[in-house]
């Protein structure tokens, strides 16, 4: 296989609603460094990904309100290889629109696809797991998805149940993909042994995958066909604020993964985490003999525990007495929210919409 057939398609249009107050409309999570790395969420994504395959196959789609951004975090990505989206319409409609432009370029390209908010912990192993599910897809005419052995019974993941076969770093036939389940189901699932979590990394051979959209999602792969000509040329942008408008609002797992039944799936072989959520990301940060997880250099914590801080460089936070909570100070919105009750940020935030407008979105 041809390093030069590699692709990578890195998604990086979410608003990621989950880290508000920090993640805002102007600047969603893609672009913060949420960990103190030094590198935001994009930066470190592309990171993993650069060896992959030669710069110039790299391509990254956001929205069209985010191309700027994409350009000043990642300046080595060639400016025609910033994808951007006219409107939001979920992760199928972006699979389809990538796979269409690069088929224009390259019909024997391998395309491998991935969300821009992943902690990887051992880059070695997973660029060698990508290398060989870049093959893989190479060589069969199948879907490639690569899974994350569960650790525990979470609920905020989508799960993959597959075909045992005897060795775990082989690719395996997948039988079904399951939303987030609920915390009984979640259980059984980890009990059986033969579920993943979806990490949301597909590969695909580009043929491949334009059967598929043929075959599941036609009046999706129209929008594109009818593209065919403007691909790659300056006359793209104008048809797509056109096209984009005839997409279907849906994603890839709904659309796609859960019908074709040509889906392999291989057990991951690197540290991984979604960074999701607040939560996730106090369980991979650094903390304090109490449990606190402290990001700022003048916040003074006494008397607290288990709690998630993160606040200006700038500013004296002094926290006392609190037990697992997340405290998230920005220069407009102070957030402080019980650690188990922060899957209703989304709602905070809706209700912050509808009392006080888009001021502090």
């Amino acid at each position: 296989m041809s390093i030069h057939n590699n692709y990578v398609a890195i998604l990086a249009g979410g608003i990621g609603s989950k880290f508000w107050p920090e993640s805002r409309q102007k600047l969603p999570k893609q672009f913060l460094d949420l960990l103190g790395t030094g590198q935001s969420l994009l930066q470190s994504t592309f990171n993993h990904f650069k060896d992959i395959c030669p710069i110039e196959n790299i391509f990254v789609i956001t929205h069209e309100a985010y191309k700027s951004h994409v350009h000043a975090h990642l300046p080595e990505v060639l400016i025609a290889n910033i994808v951007s989206e006219p409107s939001r319409k979920n992760t199928a409609p972006s699979a389809a629109y990538i796979s269409h432009k690069i088929l224009a370029i390259n019909p024997d390209a391998n395309i491998i696809i991935t969300p821009a908010d992943h902690l990887i912990t051992n880059d070695r192993n997973f660029q060698q797991q990508v290398f060989e599910t870049l093959d893989y897809v190479a060589h069969h005419p199948n879907i490639a998805t690569i899974g994350i052995k569960p650790t525990r019974p979470d609920t905020k993941y989508g799960y993959i149940q597959y075909e045992h076969k005897d060795q775990e770093d082989t690719f395996h036939k997948v039988k079904t993909f399951v939303e987030k389940p609920n915390l009984d189901i979640a259980r059984t699932f980890l009990r059986s042994g033969d579920f993943l979590w979806n990490s949301g990394i597909f590969a695909w051979n580009v043929k491949t995958f334009i059967k598929v959209l043929e075959e599941y999602l036609p009046e999706l792969n129209d929008v594109f066909v009818q593209a065919k000509d403007v691909l790659n040329t300056p006359k793209e942008a104008k048809a797509m604020e056109m096209l984009y408008a005839q997409c279907t609002n849906i994603s890839i797992d709904y659309a796609i993964m859960e019908k074709v039944r040509n889906v392999s799936i291989v057990t991951s072989r690197f540290g991984w985490s979604d960074l999701g959520t607040w939560e996730s990301v106090y369980e991979h940060s650094e903390k304090d003999y109490l449990g606190n997880a402290v990001y700022g250099k003048n916040v003074m914590v006494i008397d607290a525990s288990g709690c998630m801080v993160k606040a200006p460089e700038h500013k004296l936070v002094i926290l006392q007495g609190l037990e697992q909570y997340i405290i998230i100070d920005t220069p407009e919105v102070l957030l402080v929210c019980e650690r188990n009750k922060e899957g209703q940020i989304k709602d905070y935030l809706s209700e912050a919409k509808r009392n006080k407008g888009d001021r502090f979105l």
